[in-house]
C-alpha cells in the first residue's frame, strides 16, 4: 500500500510540473554583437581592420570549377552552398604622421546588412574628420560606398582621396558605361556619383602601381578583377602587410583552388594569374596579408601546399604590445 501511494504521489508531482512556468533567466538575452574592430600593430603601425558586415554570394558566381568540386570544397570548411556568407571589410592604419583609411565599405548600397564601417570606426575610437588619406583598392561601390552620407555629402571632409588612374579611367568613363552590358551599368553609376563631390572639391587624386602613398605605404600592382585593382603594401620597421583588396572572395575555394574565379571578374584570366603569382609570394615570404572579403579581421598567412594550392591561416586574438616607454 505504500508503495501505491508514494506512486500515485509521484504522478501528481509530475503533473504538477509538466503545467510549472518555465524557468527563465534572470537577464534577458541581448542578441548583439561586439563591436566590428580589430586592432593590431606592424611595427610603429597600428592597423585596425573594420567590419563593413556581409554578405551572402550565390556560388553560381565562381566559375572554372563544378558543381561536384565546390561541394567538396564548401563543406570542407563549413561554408554554405548555394549561398556562401562573405565579409566586407576595411582597414584604417595609423602611421602616427597619417591616418589612413583603406577602402570604405559598402554604405547601404546592397541592403542592410552592409554599411558599418563608419559605426566601427567611431566605436574603435575615431572619427572620420581624423582620416587625412583614403585610399581605395578598385572602384566597385562595396569599396567606395562609404565615402559619403546618405544625403550624398562626403564624410572626409578632411582627406585626400587616392584611386588608381586605371580604375578612374574606366568606372568613370561614360562612354565604357554606355558600351557596357545593361545590367552593370548602374555600378558605372555607383562608382560616378561616390567619387563627385570629391572630384568637385580637388581632393580626388590617381596613383600608379609603384607610387608612395603616404611613407610606408606603397601602391602593387593588382589587376583583373578590375583594370586598376591594385593591393597595398604596408611596411613598418620591417614588418609588412599585403592589403590585397579583392583577390579572394571565397576563401573556401579560391586558396585551395587560384585558378577559380568569379562572375565580378573583369578580366577573369589576369584575375587568376594575379591571384597565383601574389599567393605564391607572400607564400614563399611568409608576410600578413589582409583582404576586403576574407573572414574578419581578414588578417592571415596563405600556406603553401604543394602543387599551386595554399591555405588560409588566421591571426590569434592577441592584445596590443605597450610601447617601451610607456
Amino acid at each position: 500500500m505504500n508503495t501505491l501511494i508514494r506512486h500515485i504521489a509521484a504522478l501528481g508531482l509530475l503533473a504538477l510540473m509538466s503545467f510549472a512556468p518555465l524557468a527563465q533567466a534572470e537577464a534577458p538575452q541581448l542578441q548583439t554583437q561586439v563591436p566590428g574592430y580589430y586592432r593590431s600593430q606592424l611595427g610603429q603601425f597600428e592597423i585596425t581592420a573594420l567590419y563593413d558586415g556581409m554578405i551572402e554570394l550565390d556560388t553560381k558566381l565562381l566559375k572554372n570549377t563544378s558543381a561536384a568540386e565546390l561541394q567538396v570544397l564548401l563543406a570542407r570548411m563549413f561554408v554554405g552552398n548555394p549561398k556562401m556568407q562573405t565579409a566586407v571589410n576595411a582597414y584604417l592604419i595609423n602611421t602616427g604622421s597619417h591616418l589612413v583609411l583603406v577602402d570604405t565599405g559598402a554604405a547601404k548600397l546592397f541592403g542592410p546588412s552592409l554599411g558599418y564601417v563608419l559605426q566601427n570606426m567611431k566605436a574603435s575610437g575615431y572619427e572620420p574628420e581624423q582620416v587625412d588619406t583614403v585610399i581605395i583598392t578598385h572602384l566597385h561601390a562595396d569599396h567606395i560606398g562609404g565615402l559619403n552620407d546618405a544625403s550624398g555629402k562626403p564624410l572626409f571632409t578632411k582627406a585626400k582621396v587616392l584611386v588608381a588612374q586605371a580604375d578612374g579611367d574606366y568606372w568613370l568613363s561614360q562612354n565604357v558605361a554606355d558600351g557596357a552590358p545593361t545590367e552593370v551599368q548602374p555600378f558605372f553609376k555607383m562608382a560616378r556619383d561616390s567619387a563627385a563631390p570629391y572630384l568637385a572639391s580637388g581632393q580626388w587624386n590617381t596613383f600608379t602601381p609603384g607610387s608612395v602613398l603616404v611613407p610606408g605605404i606603397v601602391a602593387v600592382k593588382a589587376n583583373g578583377h578590375t583594370p586598376g585593382h591594385t593591393a597595398f603594401a604596408v611596411e613598418s620597421e620591417g614588418q609588412k602587410l599585403l592589403i590585397w583588396g579583392d583577390l579572394v572572395h571565397a576563401h573556401a575555394v579560391q586558396f585551395a583552388r587560384p585558378g577559380v574565379s568569379i562572375e565580378f571578374d573583369v578580366d577573369q584570366k589576369q584575375a587568376i594569374a594575379t591571384r597565383r603569382g601574389i599567393m605564391k609570394d607572400v607564400a614563399a615570404s611568409k608576410s600578413l596579408v589582409a583582404g576586403m572579403h576574407l573572414p574578419f579581421p581578414g588578417i592571415g598567412h596563405v600556406r603553401a601546399d604543394g602543387k599551386g594550392r595554399y591555405s588560409w591561416v588566421p591571426i590569434e586574438f592577441a592584445p596590443i604590445p605597450k610601447a617601451a616607454n610607456q
